[in-house]
């Protein structure tokens, strides 16, 4: 009898190691962000495919996938990653590159899936998860009037009170140049060409200067995504840019706070596909990301957190379905960085030119935070 027990275990672990082994395994970012991919796309994908999905959490970067390859041992199939990663994990090969119309399913009416995403892609090797919003929020207790743009936030003298900025310069300089005059119009350029021409740089922190130093402003420095709404919250501060995602959580909890969409940065989240990787050449891998990346897979995402899916076809999904949010009574279209009401103006986050300028720019802003 301890014969056959030992035996059937060892039958158990070999049998567990072998499905294990066909799992497709989706490396993210972990928490409620990780959660409600997998909730959203990842396990129904698994039910509906028969392939199951493992999700493991990373840092960023592309240091581990390297090592992994460099080793012989690849064993992750689908990457989130950002912008800038796609393209340098493209160049190398580490990234299959995909034929964006034939690998990804179009719109429920048709529309190919490269016209239905919000925009294009930065690398063949790239394809759109989730879009998150830097926006600005106030806490309607403590604020007199209806702030409603950009320039609002940076208008002490009809809205006094401390505002709560983040640490570095990124958003910032974005923010304030628009506040300066600089319409962004629906993603356009004009933004990052008006910071990359002469002086760009000096007049976006010249306005961050004169908030801070202003007696009627004043900033508080954030660097945690759960600072704001804390902040906001408390009456620290009267306004405070920050994360749509983290303000929705706050005002999910009973938080007074109002979001102010004008202006706002969309900033983005991508899949690659890990050529190689264990399910890369049965195809697996490549069916587990069509299904999460579908109309009805991005839309399940936004049941779980107030990130926008990258599909515009998603977004009727919602409203159909509306109250979506996983409470069962709140309607999450309104949430959406990418819904109608929210872009009528709005910033793309260019990684291109953080990826290039981001050290001088930084040096030059914690010049000017010395002289607050």
């Amino acid at each position: 009898m301890k014969k056959l027990s030992k035996l059937l275990l060892a039958l158990s672990f070999v049998l567990s190691v072998a499905t294990s082994a066909f799992a497709v395994t989706v490396v993210s970012w972990g928490g409620a962000y990780t959660e409600s991919q997998k909730l959203g796309y990842g396990d129904p994908t698994a039910a509906k495919l028969g392939v199951p999905v493992d999700w493991v959490d990373y840092t960023g970067g592309l240091s581990e996938i390297k090592a992994q390859k460099e080793a012989g041992k690849i064993t992750w199939d689908i990457m989130d990653v950002y912008a800038r990663d796609t393209i340098i994990g493209c160049d190398e090969g580490i990234f299959h590159e995909f034929d964006f119309d034939k690998d990804f399913s179009p719109a429920p009416d048709g529309t190919p899936a490269s016209e239905d995403f919000f925009t294009g892609m930065p690398s063949k090797c790239a394809v759109g998860n989730i879009l998150y919003s830097w926006n600005y929020a106030y806490n309607k207790n403590n604020v007199k009037g209806t702030p409603s743009t950009m320039g609002d936030f940076f208008d002490t003298k009809k809205f006094p009170g401390k505002r709560a900025i983040y640490t570095g310069a990124m958003s910032n300089i974005e923010f304030a140049i628009t506040a300066d005059g600089v319409n962004p119009g629906k993603g356009s350029d004009l933004t990052y060409r008006k910071l990359m021409a002469d002086g760009g740089i000096d007049r976006a922190m010249d306005k961050i200067k004169a908030l801070c130093q202003d007696p009627n402003g004043g900033c508080v420095f954030w660097n945690a995504g759960a600072q704001p709404p804390e902040l906001l919250a408390n009456g620290e501060v009267v306004m405070a840019t920050g994360w749509n995602g983290r303000f929705f959580n706050a005002q999910m909890e009973g938080t007074p706070i109002v979001q102010v969409w004008d202006a706002q940065i969309l900033d983005y989240e991508y899949f690659a596909l890990v050529k190689d990787g264990p399910n890369y050449a049965n195809g697996d891998a490549m069916k587990v990301l069509r299904e999460m990346t579908s109309t009805e897979g991005l839309a399940g995402s936004a049941k779980y957190i107030a990130y926008a899916p990258w599909r515009k076809s998603s977004i009727d999904i919602m409203l159909a379905g509306e109250p979506w949010f996983k409470d069962g009574k709140t309607n999450m279209v309104p949430h959406m960085p990418t819904a109608p009401a929210n872009t009528k103006r709005y910033i793309l986050m260019n990684p291109e030119f953080w990826a290039d300028n981001n050290d001088e720019i930084n040096e030059k802003w914690e010049a000017m935070k010395g002289t607050l």
